[in-house]
């Protein structure tokens, strides 16, 4: 069927022992999207992707990947996608170009179409200008960079991305964001896991967000900002947890909502410059005042109840 899912997961669910990893999740994912599992860590991400890269067995529940059946067509799946593990898995004994030459033989390419593609892909990650360097040295954001290259040398259907820019540096990680935004906009369909909110509000078109082995949210980053929180936020940071703890109930009164998260006061509303003004005519004076725009960290700050570095 053409509307056929690349992706579908009906009831997924993945025990290890007594421990459930994924608690009967439903999604689909479609082709020519960009899809997240969004979460913290110990959420449940790495198995849901470890499932549909057919290297983890289904324990219960329904999945289709590329119209195949992982159970029995394992081989041929993996044979379709292109995978960037959240561990490189590099050879870092040989050159960055032969990374990919030796990469490219698994799916029996020509040599010269490798070479080829090998060639054009170090262009556009790049790094060609460090093709006859040893992999070793490279810094992380290159060899994530070269990780991504790797995956797409067999020109895959599907690309599965387990925390891409996890442990990078922000110009490291805007970089992997320019390549991975360049690939969507040739409408490659992928699949990312990853922690960090603000990757995903680039990046996704749709995503789920997950807590726990559940999926607690999903939808567009627009659309699960608008859904589950208010257009604008004031942080209030303080110089004591009293002053902190004074300051709670009156913004309560203020906003839609307010939280306390550390040394903040986090109030929800729909006009931030207001409240900020509501808050100092009440006698609230904090030690940083900052009006910003909601965001995915919101959405999960309030569905869940805390923050995202939490394991």
């Amino acid at each position: 069927m053409l509307d056929a899912p690349l992706i579908e997961g009906r009831g997924l669910t993945k025990r290890f022992g007594a421990f459930v990893a994924v608690d009967g999740i439903d999604f689909r994912v479609e082709r020519g999207e960009a899809f997240g599992f969004l979460g913290p860590n110990g959420a449940g991400k790495t198995s849901t992707m470890r499932m549909i890269g057919c290297v983890s067995p289904v324990t219960d529940g329904h999945l289709q990947v590329l119209g195949l059946d992982p159970a029995a067509d394992g081989a041929a799946i993996r044979g379709r996608l292109g995978v960037v593990p959240q561990e490189d898995s590099l050879d870092t004994e040989l050159t960055v170009r032969d990374n990919l030459l030796i990469y490219g033989r698994y799916f029996d390419l020509p040599r010269d179409v490798i070479s080829e593609r090998a060639a054009r892909l170090l262009d556009f990650v790049q790094l060609a200008d460090r093709a006859n360097s040893l992999v070793d040295p490279l810094s992380g954001g290159m060899k994530r960079r070269l990780a991504i290259a790797r995956a797409l040398v067999s020109s895959p259907e599907l690309l599965l991305l387990d925390e891409p820019t996890t442990g990078l540096d922000p110009q490291a990680r805007h970089l992997v964001w320019d390549r991975l935004h360049q690939l969507k906009r040739e409408g490659v369909t992928f699949v990312l896991t990853t922690h960090y909110m603000d990757e995903a509000e680039r990046l996704c078109d749709r995503l789920v967000i997950m807590d726990r082995g559940r999926i607690v949210a999903e939808g567009s980053p627009r659309e699960l900002i608008s859904r589950h929180a208010t257009r604008e936020v004031v942080e209030l940071r303080f110089a004591t947890d009293e002053e902190r703890d004074e300051a709670l109930p009156v913004a309560e009164e203020v906003g839609e909502r307010a939280e306390a998260v550390g040394d903040r006061v986090v109030l929800y509303t729909a006009d931030g410059e207001k409240a900020a003004e509501r808050l100092a005519d009440a006698g609230i004076h904090a030690e940083a005042t900052l009006v910003r725009r909601s965001t995915l960290e919101d959405v999960f700050l309030i569905i869940t109840g805390r923050s995202l570095v939490e394991e």
